[in-house]
């Protein structure tokens, strides 16, 4: 019940901390593409360029309380801006639950050390998964200022899994994860012209990364994941006029997706259908 009570505290401490985050990473998702610091200036408002005070800056209640728009000029302020303070914490907090347990039930160093490298790779996912997607969705383009660390992370914590566990079997798997999707997306990339971009082929050695931390079952079902709703969403979209032929459909948001699929349930659904084909 302790234990229960302090795993409690931690998720909802964490999806308010992730919150905060989410108001950072509007930041991201306007600056990055334009080549902006993300640091300076301070947010500002992008119409009458008047800085934006501390107590407008409350993430989804400032919002709220200013009915949507600028406290000077009134310009509507986008609903995309509470969208993603709510839903990173909401992700964050999600994130909290699936990962802290490890951490609070470890029962010596190794294993928080593990423990710990998971969680704090999967805060970071979380994070660049919602800037991404964002970005991409709206310009077609996955910057590498954001996707060259999350490889870099990914592998990071991948090291540290297999150290704190003791095996080096883990990393190795994940690095070959990593390679084995990169080169599919490569190989898609070079076969499906104007499928596949730069920035899918270099997100898929992170996604593969993740993945092949968690098992090979993780990678196939995320892997897979990525197709099936990247799918479903474009013939959605074409049936619906939405988009046309011609028009290009982002691909790096059903990565993420199916990246996370892959890591809560991946090796359970694998499990459960070699299981069902009789192959176990």
């Amino acid at each position: 019940m302790a234990e229960m009570n302090v795993l409690t505290t931690l998720v909802v401490l964490t999806g308010v901390f992730g919150m905060l985050i989410g108001s950072f990473l509007n930041v991201v998702v306007h600056r990055v593409p334009a080549g902006v610091s993300v640091v300076t200036p301070a947010s500002r408002c992008p119409d009458c360029d008047t800085p934006i005070a501390p107590r407008d800056n409350v993430p989804v209640a400032s919002w709220v309380v200013l009915k949507g728009r600028c406290r000077h000029c009134r310009t509507p302020i986008s609903v995309v801006y509470p969208l993603v303070e709510l839903g990173t914490g909401v992700v964050f907090a999600g994130v909290a639950l699936l990962a802290l347990p490890a951490i609070l039930q470890a029962s010596s160093g190794g294993d928080v050390v593990a423990a710990a490298a998971r969680a704090l790779s999967l805060f970071w996912l979380a994070g660049a998964s919602i800037a991404l997607t964002v970005i991409d969705l709206r310009t077609h383009r996955l910057p590498n200022v954001i996707v060259y660390p999350t490889v870099i992370i990914a592998a990071t914590a991948a090291a540290l899994v297999a150290i704190g566990e003791g095996d080096v079997e883990v990393f190795a798997r994940a690095l070959a994860s990593g390679g084995i999707l990169f080169g599919v997306y490569l190989l898609l990339g070079l076969l499906w012209r104007g499928g596949m971009g730069l920035g899918d082929i270099k997100l898929a050695a992170a996604v593969g990364i993740y993945l092949g931390t968690v098992g090979w079952g993780a990678l196939l079902v995320g892997a897979f994941a990525a197709f099936v709703l990247g799918g479903i969403l474009s013939i959605l979209l074409l049936a619906t006029g939405v988009v046309n032929r011609k028009s290009g459909i982002p691909f790096g948001p059903w990565m993420l997706a199916g990246a996370w699929v892959g890591i809560i349930v991946g090796e359970q659904v694998f499990d459960a259908y070699v299981s069902f084909m009789g192959l176990g």
